[in-house]
């Protein structure tokens, strides 16, 4: 699903209108008909119930007096409370409201009300409170100021109602671009967004106060999408589903590729187990495990499946710089190395993270300590040939960049496009609303997942299945997707069970099972 900002947005409806020829009326009726519609299906049957439409006096209320002509016209009891003076008015807006005006003579039962400021809500208010149905008209997608006054007065009575509250674009008070409160802002029962979904629905908090989400069509002409090169999307199953083919009745285990897994120290060997599991159940044919020769015989309990070879290690039981040489032929005939998982940050294994991933020539998947390596040598990545997905958390990206952990979490979006364009690598980065982001500026929000996946090792069972899809034949950038949405499916599956408290090693075995459920 593609996602807008708020001046794409408006860009897209420029050219429409200025290049394309569709006027902006028309525009608007389309976007007022469709949501109309939306609002009888969604908070429908409305004849007995009493309709407030809250407008605003730009655009986002011209919508709204477009709505209520339609539900005037159906004879739904319908009262127009225009929060601003009506000389304020221009342009679209102005002419739906007089057109709203003119048929509410004809229509018993509905009525307009000018509320201009604070001392005209006080005096409706109590008209306000007895309404049944609220419709957010009030402020559009270009808020980015904080509510104040007469608006957060009636915003606060929409959401201290209890009454069901339809919002038109976006719920107003949010920013359109980050979906971040500006303030105050309406939590909305349902959203009624035109042509595109936009950003700040979709991130947090903006998600929570959006309600269910449905996109209306108002006749934007595609070539002008195309033009506009939207790079920000929301995965959905049919981005997923088709990247995994029928699978050919001859084939073998290699016919789903070899896949090296570079991983554990002492007190990690599951980290190490997780992965290679994980990698195994996501349909990969073959996968070695490369761990510390004195973890060898640890490690050999924890995994069936996947092959494991001892490597050199330093005196402490870490992998060693001396296990490149090995690792190099290991290497020979594998499709992709994951790296990192429990591999702890012995200078000498830090030093051997550094070769590996300056000198290896296939598709690399580093996480965790294979990440905390590379602070301070970011640059090595930029050389690279092969593709490369890095999988950090919220901490791990800081480190890499050097910010505060807050610092990332307030700009995931912006950090995480721009450290994928610099350092050429797809970068994942974890937590709610888990991104892909893309070298060529696109980036993937995942919808899937919760709270109860906040648990050591889901990192480790994610690098094993995106470094299983990539071994089996699938493009990096879409791996990573793959991997994070049927990661997080599979942390709803085990959440619809127990909210919390399941641990890593449950979702191994379900993989197979949630990505069966995935395709047709």
């Amino acid at each position: 699903m593609i996602l807008v900002t708020a001046n794409q947005m408006q860009r897209m409806d420029h050219k429409t209108i200025n290049s394309y020829g569709i006027p902006g009326r028309v525009l608007m009726e389309n976007a007022g008909r469709g949501a109309a519609d939306m609002l009888a299906r969604r908070l429908g049957p409305l004849e007995p119930k009493k309709v407030a439409i809250l407008a605003g006096r730009g655009n986002n209320g011209g919508d709204g007096f477009v709505i209520g002509r339609y539900l005037m016209e159906k004879r739904i009891r319908t009262t127009i409370f225009l929060l601003s003076d009506p000389d304020k008015l221009t342009g679209d807006a102005k002419a739906n409201y007089l057109l709203a005006q003119k048929l509410m003579a004809h229509t018993p039962g509905s009525s307009l009300i000018e509320i201009p400021d604070e001392a005209g809500f006080a005096r409706h208010k109590a008209r306000l409170v007895h309404q049944d149905i609220f419709v957010d008209a009030i402020f559009g997608t270009g808020l980015n100021t904080d509510v104040r006054g007469l608006f957060k007065e009636v915003i606060d009575l929409l959401n201290g109602s209890g009454k069901p509250v339809f919002s038109i674009d976006i719920p107003s008070g949010l920013n359109a671009d980050t979906g971040q409160v500006c303030g105050v802002a309406v939590k909305a029962t349902a959203t009624a967004t035109f042509a595109f979904a936009k950003a700040g629905h979709i991130f947090y908090p903006g998600n929570l106060y959006t309600g269910d989400l449905e996109i209306i069509d108002i006749g934007i002409p595609g070539f002008i999408v195309k033009e506009e090169d939207p790079k920000l999307f929301l995965m959905e199953p049919e981005d997923i589903a088709p990247l995994f083919l029928p699978r050919n009745p001859h084939s073998h285990k290699g016919s789903f590729g070899h896949l090296l897994v570079i991983a554990g120290s002492p007190g990690k060997t599951g980290a190490a187990a997780l992965c290679a599991n994980a990698a195994m159940r996501s349909g990969t044919g073959l996968v070695t495990l490369g761990i510390a020769r004195s973890l060898n015989p640890v490690i050999e309990s924890l995994v069936i499946e996947p092959m494991t070879v001892p490597l050199p290690q330093t005196p402490d039981g870490s992998l060693s710089q001396e296990a490149f040489a090995p690792i190099q032929i290991l290497l020979e005939n594998k499709q992709a190395m994951a790296l990192g998982p429990g591999l702890g940050t012995e200078p000498s294994t830090k030093a051997l993270v550094r070769d590996l991933v300056q000198q290896t020539s296939v598709p690399l998947i580093i996480d965790a300590d294979g990440l905390n390596s590379l602070v301070g040598h970011l640059d090595i990545l930029k050389s690279r040939k092969a593709p490369t997905v890095l999988t950090p958390h919220p901490g791990e990206m800081a480190r890499l960049v050097g910010k505060k952990i807050a610092e990332i979490q307030a700009d995931r979006l912006g950090i995480g496009t721009r450290f994928a364009r610099e350092y050429k690598s797809v970068l994942v980065l974890k937590g709610a609303q888990t991104l892909v982001c893309c070298p060529d500026g696109k980036t993937f929000i995942c919808p899937t997942g919760n709270p109860g996946m906040a648990a050591g090792g889901m990192g480790d069972v994610l690098t094993g299945m995106i470094a299983g899809f990539i071994t089996q034949g699938i493009p990096a950038e879409a791996a990573a997707m793959a991997g994070v949405f049927i990661h997080g499916l599979c942390g709803d599956f085990l959440a619809g069970k127990a909210r919390f408290g399941f641990p890593a090693s449950d979702m191994v075995p379900i993989i197979p099972a949630i990505l069966h459920g995935l395709l047709p």
